[in-house]
C-alpha cells in the first residue's frame, strides 16, 4: 500500500470518527425493558440513545399484548407500576372516575395499545437527554480489548432511508426480544431448549432441542360497530389451507371462533378482563385443537436477517388472520359459528399505519445470553419450609407469573395434532432475579435485560413485560453506577447493594412484600431488609392455594404468607435471628429488643437507619 493510499485511509478514518455521535448509554430496543432502562439512566444524568428497529416504541405492550401477565397487583413495581398509574389517570381524566373505561382498565393494568403508546412517549419526553430513534436497525457493533475483558466501543445503525449512523457509547444495553446486540457484540448466547440433565430442571425435556416457544400475533379486535374494520383475506390466502377446520367443527371440537379464558373449543382466546372502549386482546388458545402459534415455523427468526424475519411475519399473518377470515366468511362454516364470528373486526383507531394489524409479531423467545448467572427453574422454587422462593441477596427485580410456555414443538396436523413443551407444571412462589442474569461474562460494558441469561425453562418465567420492564430499570441504574465508578465503565463490578438502594428509591421492588407497597413510608427499609433475608422464615408455605381470592381470570388477591406485618410485636426468637442478621450486615448500633413494646417495624426501621449505606 502506498503512502498516499495510507494517508487517504487515515483521513477517512478520522472523518468516520468525527461523524460518530456519542451517548453515555446506547440502548437497542424500545421495548418496555428498553424504555425503563433509558429512563433510569437518564435519571442518573446520562445521555441516552434509544434505538428501535420497528415503526413504534413500546414492544408488545403497544403491539397488541394489552393483557399483561401477572398474578397479583402487588408484584407490579417500578417503571411498569408508573405506566399502570398513568394509565388509570388517563382514563379517569378522559372519561370520568366512575366511567366504564376506568373499570375496564382493571386498576390501570389494561390499556388500549394507542393509550400505552401515548403514555410511553410522554414518559420518555420528560427526559430530554433521551434521543429516541425509530426504524433504526443495528448493522454491527465494534468491540475491542483482549479475550475475557472486551468492551463495545460503538454501534452502527441504518435508518429507514438507508443512511447509516454510528454511535459511540460507554455502556450498551440490549433490550430487544431477539438479542441482536449481544449477537453483534459476539457475546455468548443460547437458543433452543436444554436437556433435563444440563441444569437439573424437572420441567425440561429429556433431550436438548433447537425448539423455541411458538410465536403469534396479539390482535386487538372489537365488536363495536362504529369502530370495527372488516377482516380482509390476508396476502396469500387460499381456502384449502383452512378447509380442514371444517372437520374439527363437524366433530364438535370447535364450537365457536372467539372463546374465553379457559375454553378449548374455540379458535382464538378473547382475553379477560376486556379492554376499555369495547376492545379485546386476542391470543393463542393454550392446549387448543387449533392454534395461532406455529412452533417450528419460527426457528430461523433469531438468526434471520430482515428478509427471513419478514417471511416468518408474513407466514404467521397469513395463518392467524386467515383462520379468522375463513371462519367469518366461508359458506361451509355453520351459520351458528360464522355469524357470531362476523361481529368481530380490527379496531379502526388502532394500528392505523398498518390497517389495524399490529406491526410486531409476538416473539416469545429467541436468543438468551449466557451471562455471569444463568436463571433456571431452581430460582423460582420455594425455599425449604418457607412461603417464599429461594433467597437471592443480589436480587434486582421480582416476578410472580411463573413459567409460561405456549409450546415449543408440534406433532401432526395444524388442525389437531399434539403440542409439546407447554403446561410445565412448575410450583413456584414470587421470585427474585439475581443481578448476574443481566451481565455478560467477558464484555465489561454490556447489559441484557430482555435477552437475559437463562435456561429455556427459566426464561419462561422471565419473558413477561412487567418483569422485562423491571430488569430494564435495573440495567439503567446499573449503567449509571458503572459510569459513576469511572472510565472505562465495568458493569460486572457494580455494587449490588448500592444498586438495590437506588432501585428502592425509584419505587422498584427486589422482593415481593404484599403489605408494604410503593409509596409506603417503609417501602425502602422493608425491601432492603428483605434483600438481606430478613423476611424469609416468617411464614410457611400455605396448604393448598398459594394466592388469595381470584379476582378475574388469572389475577388474584395477593400471595398468601408474604406480608411483613410491621405492626406485629417483635418476639424473642425473631429478635435473636434478626439481631444476628443485622450484625452480619455490619450494623453495630443497639437495636430494638423483644420487650413487648417494640414491633417488627421498629426493628427494621432502626436497622435500616443504622446500616452502612453500601448495604
Amino acid at each position: 500500500m502506498s503512502h498516499r493510499t495510507l494517508l487517504v485511509v487515515f483521513v477517512w478514518a478520522l472523518g468516520a470518527v468525527a461523524r460518530a455521535a456519542t451517548a453515555d448509554v446506547v440502548i437497542y430496543g424500545a421495548t418496555p425493558g428498553g424504555i425503563a432502562a433509558a429512563i433510569a439512566a437518564a435519571k442518573g444524568g446520562h445521555s441516552v440513545l434509544l434505538a428501535e428497529p420497528t415503526i413504534r416504541i413500546g414492544g408488545m405492550t403497544t403491539n397488541g399484548l394489552s393483557h399483561p401477565d401477572f398474578r397479583a397487583f402487588e408484584a407490579l413495581t417500578g417503571t411498569y407500576a408508573e405506566l399502570v398509574r398513568r394509565t388509570l389517570a388517563h382514563y379517569r381524566a378522559h372519561y370520568g372516575p366512575d366511567s366504564q373505561q376506568v373499570k375496564d382498565s382493571f386498576r390501570g393494568t389494561h390499556a388500549e395499545p394507542k393509550v400505552a403508546l401515548q403514555i410511553f412517549r410522554e414518559m420518555l419526553a420528560e427526559h430530554p437527554r433521551i434521543a429516541v430513534k425509530t426504524e433504526w436497525t443495528l448493522v454491527n457493533a465494534h468491540t475491542r480489548g483482549p479475550a475475557g475483558d472486551r468492551s463495545v466501543r460503538a454501534a452502527r445503525f441504518r435508518d429507514a432511508a438507508g443512511a447509516e449512523h454510528t454511535y459511540e457509547g460507554r455502556v450498551f444495553i440490549d433490550a430487544t426480544y431477539e438479542g441482536d446486540l449481544i449477537a453483534a457484540a459476539q457475546i455468548a448466547y443460547r437458543t433452543g431448549v436444554e436437556s433435563r440433565d444440563e441444569y437439573g430442571e424437572s420441567a425440561a425435556p429429556a433431550d436438548s432441542a433447537r425448539d423455541l416457544q411458538g410465536y403469534n400475533f396479539r390482535f386487538v379486535m372489537t365488536t363495536v360497530p362504529e369502530n370495527r374494520l372488516p377482516v380482509a383475506a390476508p396476502k396469500g390466502y387460499r381456502r384449502e389451507l383452512f378447509a380442514p377446520l371444517l372437520d374439527l367443527i363437524a366433530a364438535g371440537k370447535i364450537k365457536r371462533a372467539f372463546g374465553g379464558y379457559t375454553d378449548r373449543d374455540n379458535i382464538v382466546k378473547a382475553q379477560i378482563p376486556v379492554l376499555p372502549n369495547g376492545k379485546r386482546d386476542i391470543n393463542d388458545v393454550s392446549n387448543g385443537h387449533v392454534r395461532l402459534s406455529l412452533p417450528g415455523e419460527q426457528l430461523l427468526w433469531p438468526e434471520g436477517d430482515a428478509a427471513v424475519r419478514q417471511h416468518i411475519y408474513d407466514e404467521h399473518l397469513l395463518w392467524n388472520a386467515g383462520l379468522i377470515y375463513f371462519v367469518q366468511n366461508d359458506p361451509a362454516v355453520p351459520a351458528a359459528i360464522r355469524e357470531p364470528a362476523r361481529a368481530w373486526g380490527w379496531c379502526r383507531d388502532e394500528f392505523t399505519e398498518t390497517g389495524g394489524i399490529p406491526p410486531q409479531l409476538y416473539v416469545r423467545e429467541a436468543r438468551r445470553m449466557l451471562g455471569l448467572r444463568v436463571f433456571t427453574q431452581h430460582d423460582t422454587r420455594h425455599a425449604e419450609g418457607d412461603a417464599r422462593a429461594v433467597l437471592h441477596r443480589d436480587s434486582i427485580a421480582i416476578g410472580d407469573y411463573g413459567h409460561s410456555s405456549h409450546g415449543t414443538s408440534h406433532e401432526g396436523s395444524r388442525f389437531g395434532g399434539k403440542r409439546h413443551g407447554e403446561g410445565l407444571g412448575v410450583v413456584y412462589a414470587p421470585y427474585q432475579v439475581p443481578y448476574g442474569t443481566l451481565v455478560a461474562k467477558d464484555v465489561r460494558n454490556v447489559l441484557a435485560p430482555v435477552p437475559a441469561s437463562s435456561s429455556h425453562i427459566g426464561f419462561c418465567a422471565l419473558r413477561l413485560e412487567p418483569i422485562w420492564s423491571s430488569l430494564g430499570q435495573a440495567a439503567g441504574h446499573a449503567a449509571h453506577l458503572a459510569l459513576a465508578a469511572g472510565d472505562p465503565a465495568d458493569v460486572r463490578k457494580v455494587n449490588v447493594p448500592a444498586l438495590q438502594r437506588r432501585l428502592h428509591a425509584d419505587g422498584a421492588a427486589t422482593i415481593y412484600v404484599g403489605d408494604v407497597l410503593v409509596g409506603h413510608a417503609d417501602f425502602a427499609a422493608v425491601q432492603w431488609w428483605g434483600a438481606l433475608g430478613g423476611l424469609h422464615g416468617l411464614a410457611p408455605k400455605p396448604e393448598g392455594r398459594l394466592l388469595g381470592k381470584q379476582i378475574e381470570g388469572q389475577h388474584s388477591e395477593g400471595w398468601l404468607n408474604h406480608s411483613a406485618d410491621l405492626a406485629k410485636a417483635l418476639d424473642a426468637p425473631l429478635a435473636a435471628r434478626w439481631e444476628k442478621l443485622a450484625r452480619a450486615a455490619g450494623i453495630t448500633a443497639t437495636l430494638p429488643a423483644a420487650d413487648g413494646r417494640n414491633s417488627r417495624g421498629d426493628f427494621i426501621r432502626a436497622a435500616f437507619s443504622a446500616a452502612p449505606k453500601t448495604r
